[in-house]
């Protein structure tokens, strides 16, 4: 099983597609959950909490909804993925060797106790979710450039990944790599 992260930012610099087209030309007909980032939606989360001050929780659950709206829309790009909501029903769907798209369950999320705060977005997210189906690699597809001897603590220093991806992995004996949208 491979996760596969998609920043949000790939479709701002509009590179979406052919990101898109390279995973189903590499993995058609393999395991492998596609984890959207949130993308201008959360951007517009980000926004909305600096503007109203609403509370860490809200804007949690609003970015949430952020990464369910990029899940709908890889759909609509490609039709033949599957999306894919809860744990369980990503461990029956990964047995079908197809590319899934993941819209992570809010609640499901609260109860495995991932904290309500900007440190963790779904770079995180997916590293929560490669743990729990038991992947064997994390890939990571960002719009910025990437030095490939960058450490992870250099990158969360950098903020090219969030500040709490560091403490999930802790420990993770899966594969990850941290990759520029050209070089994926």
């Amino acid at each position: 099983m491979i996760v596969i992260k998609l920043g949000g930012s790939l479709a701002q610099s509009g590179v979406l597609i052919n990101c898109l087209n390279k995973i189903q030309e590499r993995y058609q007909g393999r395991a492998v959950i596609i984890v959207p980032g949130g993308g201008a939606f959360a951007d517009q989360v980000r926004l909305a909490q600096q503007q109203w001050q609403f509370d860490d929780v809200t804007a949690h659950q609003m970015a949430i909804l952020a990464m369910q709206q990029m899940a709908l829309m890889f759909k609509g790009l490609v039709p033949n993925w599957i999306i894919v909501s809860s744990l369980s029903e990503l461990q029956t769907a990964k047995a079908l060797n197809k590319i899934l798209i993941w819209s992570p369950n809010s609640a499901e999320l609260d109860q495995a106790g991932i904290p309500a705060t900007w440190d963790i977005t779904s770079d995180s997210l997916a590293a929560c979710l490669a743990k729990q189906v038991s992947a064997t690699e994390l890939i990571l597809v960002k719009s910025a450039v990437i030095d490939p001897q960058t450490s992870l603590e250099q990158l969360a220093a950098q903020q090219i990944i969030d500040q709490g991806f560091c403490q999930q992995v802790q420990d993770e004996v899966f594969r990850i790599r941290v990759v520029n949208q050209l070089s994926f």
